[in-house]
């Protein structure tokens, strides 16, 4: 049928669409469908509307002949689809009553659409956020991604334990998505090369005797707030070119038979296989490969489709990576370039440096990708060829720019000699025209500290570029009472410029207002206190503060010391019975990566805190632990609204940005952290008295290390500390096996406390003294949330993008 009738007005139309697809696409009578067959078909109708409004965006691309971006990213945290498009389109409240006239309840249809398996955390919902933008925007834009079959992995705590299971997201199919059969390359693997001179005297080189993955494309398109265009995500499926063998079928050897085809389509299995065995890291190399090449492929076969020649690739296609598991794209596009497009290197060179730019999402070192040359040279042998010569190449600037400085050419070669090992972040930077931190403190500190060396030799390619959230998705779609409230005060305007909340600010000296503020941040309190009953049969008091942290599983995180300040509160309670103290709920969520035991154990310890706090009758109400399993985007929008306290925490110097922070203030939650990755810019926006820091700052942290820290000197010194880390270690909260948590004991004490928890842990007391003093005056605190609230525009992705835009990218919104 034909998607522009939905465009109307008249609710006849759509009602009839919805018959239609039900029928025709969904193949159910209407009469007998359940609500997963309504989704269907609600989604099928939608999908249509977007395709059109796609499809006429590229014709104008086309017509215009202008630059567009495309962004490398290997995950897209997207979350549901429906309630964002529905709200996109301006058709939400429509639907809901054509729903409910058809006698369906449109919550219980939004029920059934699992959230898309194809991210974990931070970069990957940064991404679904700025193709957000640029689709609200006009950008022209694309993204690139991977069709994750079982995603990361569905998170279920037994015994306390995370347990990892597929996470089966497809399982009834994808009814945003368009397959492409016809849209499908070759990636190839192993071999050899094969140099010869051909006619003129020219020396070329051949990969020969590989083996073949086929890459099939998937599109999704990707919707904008009334926005006459649509972007398109394409995620690439691993399809084996050999389906069949039956010679060993014929010879009963019916393993055998598809051996070869299952090996080819685990590349897209999964998100981050685990890579602590070499199986695993070989599979997470050609994973990244085969996104790269799929997709180098597919840019530079739709430019020339308009384009006669590829000198003029970087005037019409800006690529951007986001951070160093795309990297692979740079010698991939040289190999495309020199083997079938006969480029000179120089030249070839020049083009790819003057297309790829780098977004670089860490400050830890061993978080910044590196592949073994062995493993380069048996999987991919030309592009490990192809590294090599750029890395002499780029090796002669050096020399020739610092001279006589041999140990500069050490730290600044692509190949670490040490570790036999490719630097793949480096190659990125150098690669690249432009190269952006995440936040003001992340790229002061890639400049100053982890790429220092490279900042010196190309100081004009690093810029800032600070992330953002989009307010549609966390305010409008997640927060839709407070979205109606401040719509009501400040008009609509704020949903694509999220700078005029600035307009509420006064507002946080109006009583009436406050109360109305109050009553909405209490009545999401009570939805988040429902959700944790549900998953957890834990009664959380609405009436206690809601204090959070959600987020990835890590030690940098410093979810430990969230731990080490509960059993802190604990003892207090414990040992002053009478103690008048403020009520507060814990809830921690998020995963911890298959191979990363000490997370992993972080996520028992918090469990088994849980266990004992919760059902201690001193303790009654006063104190709750809550670990939320299978902690997504779905779930994040009954948590972020609820929450009274932002936990972000991590070690000063540690966090890029971070995200979670944004959303979270944006929902009027007050924060509570450290002088790191965005919190700094939040603190700069809301003002010191409406936000809780505590901590060493980066340099201090950084001093501190130098100086030789001890953390045993805090830990003898403090009598609390030593009380609270004795009861982890002795097995207080392990009787059943008492030296379980000896690993986190050695790391925060024999260990050396790499990321200062214990170092940090008196100040982290004392700001949360602070914060129990400061939660007593609810309607003092509710003026401090507001504030907040109004002072998030610069944490707006569609900012961020505007900038991305301008002073790397170079594209400009389409005009229909």
């Amino acid at each position: 049928m034909d998607s522009s009738l939905i465009e109307l007005e008249d609710d006849e139309s759509i009602r009839d669409g919805l018959l239609s697809y039900m029928v025709q696409h969904v193949g159910k009578d209407p009469a007998f469908a359940s609500p997963r067959d309504w989704f269907y078909a609600v989604a099928y109708l939608l999908r249509g509307i977007l395709s059109d409004r796609y499809i006429r965006a590229g014709r104008t691309l086309y017509d215009k002949n202008v630059k567009r971006v495309y962004y490398l990213s290997m995950e897209y945290l997207i979350g549901r689809s429906l309630t964002k498009q529905l709200l996109d389109l301006g058709l939400y409240d429509r639907m809901r009553n054509i729903l409910k006239d058809f006698g369906c309840d449109y919550d219980e249809i939004q029920e059934t659409e699992v959230d898309a398996a194809l991210g974990n955390g931070g970069l990957g919902r940064l991404a679904a956020c700025f193709l957000d933008s640029l689709a609200t925007h006009g950008y022209p834009g694309f993204g690139y991604g991977i069709r994750y079959e079982y995603g990361i992995f569905t998170q279920r705590i037994k015994d306390g334990q995370q347990e990892e299971h597929p996470e089966n997201w497809l399982r009834y199919g994808n009814p945003w998505e368009f397959e492409r059969p016809n849209i499908i390359y070759p990636v190839r693997f192993h071999g050899k090369i094969v140099c010869f001179k051909n006619a003129e005297g020219k020396k070329v080189c051949q990969w020969v005797d590989t083996d073949e993955v086929m890459a099939m494309a998937f599109d999704v398109p990707f919707s904008g707030f009334r926005s006459e265009t649509a972007t398109n995500l394409r995620l690439w499926s691993a399809r084996s070119s050999r389906d069949f063998d039956l010679n060993y079928f014929n010879e009963g050897d019916y393993i055998k038979a598809v051996e070869d085809k299952t090996a080819s389509e685990n590349l897209s299995k999964v998100l981050y296989p685990n890579d602590k065995t070499a199986t695993g890291q070989l599979l997470r190399l050609k994973q990244e490969y085969f996104f790269v090449s799929a997709t180098i492929q597919d840019i530079l076969h739709r430019f020339l489709r308009t384009q006669d020649s590829l000198d003029q690739l970087p005037d019409k296609v800006a690529l951007q990576l986001n951070d160093t598991h795309p990297a692979l794209a740079v010698p991939e596009l040289m190999r495309l370039l020199i083997d079938d497009n006969e480029y000179e290197f120089d030249k070839a060179w020049d083009i790819t440096t003057r297309t790829f730019s780098y977004t670089n999402h860490t400050l830890l070192p061993e978080a910044l990708e590196t592949w073994p040359v062995e493993m380069l040279r048996d999987t991919l042998p030309r592009h490990l060829e192809l590294i090599f010569q750029i890395n002499d190449q780029f090796l002669r600037k050096v020399r020739h720019t610092f001279p006589g400085d041999g140990s500069m050419l050490n730290r600044m070669s692509l190949v670490d000699d040490e570790r036999h090992c490719i630097r793949m972040a480096y190659l990125a930077i150098i690669a690249s025209h432009k190269v952006n931190g995440v936040a003001e403190l992340h790229t002061k500190l890639l400049r100053s500290a982890l790429f220092a060396d490279f900042d010196r030799m190309y100081p004009e390619k690093f810029v800032n570029m600070t992330n953002g959230i989009t307010p549609r998705r966390w305010l409008l779609q997640a927060n839709p009472k407070l979205a109606e409230l401040i719509t009501e005060q400040v008009g609509d305007g704020w949903i694509r410029d999220l700078s005029q909340l600035k307009g509420l600010e006064p507002l946080a000296d109006d009583a009436k207002f406050r109360k109305r503020f109050i009553a909405i941040k209490q009545a999401n309190k009570e939805r988040l206190a429902r959700l944790v009953s549900k998953r957890r049969g834990i009664e959380a008091d609405p009436e206690s503060m809601f204090d959070v942290q959600v987020k990835r599983i890590h030690e940098y995180k410093r979810q430990l010391l969230n731990l080490l300040h509960i059993i802190t509160r604990y003892n207090r309670l414990r040992d002053d019975p009478a103690m008048n103290s403020l009520k507060r709920t814990v809830i921690i969520g998020g995963k911890a990566a298959p191979g990363y035991s000490i997370a992993k154990l972080i996520i028992r310890l918090t469990n088994d805190v849980a266990e004992i706090v919760n059902n201690d009758p001193s303790i009654g109400d006063r104190l709750k632990v809550v670990f939320i399993p299978n902690y997504d985007v779905t779930t994040s929008e009954d948590v972020i609204p609820g929450s009274d306290l932002s936990e972000q925490i991590s070690t000063a110097g540690t966090e890029a940005s971070g995200t979670g922070n944004m959303k979270f203030a944006l929902n009027g939650a007050l924060t509570i952290g450290t002088l790191d990755g965005a919190n700094i810019e939040i603190l700069e926006e809301v003002g010191e008295d409406n936000i809780f820091i505590f901590g060493l700052t980066a340099e201090e942290a950084h001093n501190l290390r130098a100086s030789g820290y001890d953390s045993w000197k805090y830990y003898n010194e403090n009598l609390e500390l030593k009380r609270v880390i004795d009861m982890i270690g002795d097995g207080f909260f392990s009787p059943e096996d008492q030296s379980r948590y000896k690993p986190i004991v050695d790391a925060l004490l024999r260990d050396g406390d790499h990321f200062l928890m214990l170092a940090d842990y008196a100040a982290y007391v004392e700001c949360q003294e602070r914060v129990d003093q400061a939660f007593l005056d609810k309607d003092a605190w509710a003026r401090k949330a507001i504030i907040n609230v109004a002072n998030m525009g610069k944490f707006s992705a569609d900012r961020s993008i505007h900038v991305y835009a301008k002073e790397i990218w170079g594209i400009e919104p389409l005009e229909l």
